[in-house]
């Protein structure tokens, strides 16, 4: 009688670890974790939108700094590199690119950069030769970034620094271009 219970309570622990293995191997491909397609809520392929303040009443993207406000582009390489340019007002800032998947890839900010305004172009391969072999005019002061996809994520971060500054950083998340720059 003892031996079967043994048994029992042996194979019972046996199933519980196999499940257990199995579930914990096989919940995060079953997962629903989907940058791209979480952001694209918020608003169309090639332009920032502003982000709702993290802890209002709008749900936001899940792991942004209450402190700062975002606005958030997703972008595509198909018509040409990608240009971005933002004149926050003085106080921290910092630009984030992303894959596709949400992995960060690069990112600088106003005081790693010493400048005031962002000026950016994301271009893959192909698109970084042509800009080698014939540099427009127009690119001469630009950070330029070798992008080894097709797709990313830009996130534009101001620092909400005193409540009087919320209209002048509102209008500088509004008027931030995120938008194809084709090489002519």
């Amino acid at each position: 009688m003892i031996g079967r219970l043994v048994m029992w309570l042996v194979g019972v622990v046996m199933m519980a670890g196999i499940v257990h293995i199995v579930t914990v191997f096989g919940v995060p491909a079953h997962a629903v974790n989907d940058p791209w397609k979480e952001i694209g809520r918020f608003g169309p392929v090639g332009g920032f939108v502003a982000l709702p303040k993290v802890g209002g009443p709008e749900r936001s993207l899940p792991g942004l700094d209450p402190a700062m406000a975002q606005a958030v582009c997703r972008f595509t390489l198909e018509a040409g590199p990608i240009r971005i340019k933002a004149s926050p007002p003085d106080v921290y800032w910092s630009l984030s690119l992303f894959d596709r998947s949400g992995l960060h890839v690069w990112g600088f900010d106003n005081r790693g950069a010493g400048q005031k305004a962002a000026d950016v172009v994301i271009a893959d391969g192909v698109q970084m030769a042509q800009l080698r072999e014939n540099p427009p005019e127009e690119f001469e002061d630009v950070v330029i970034v070798d992008w080894k996809g097709r797709q990313g994520i830009a996130l534009l971060q101001i620092f909400r620094e005193r409540p009087s500054l919320d209209g002048e950083v509102a209008a500088a998340l509004k008027g931030a271009e995120c938008r194809a720059a084709p090489l002519s």
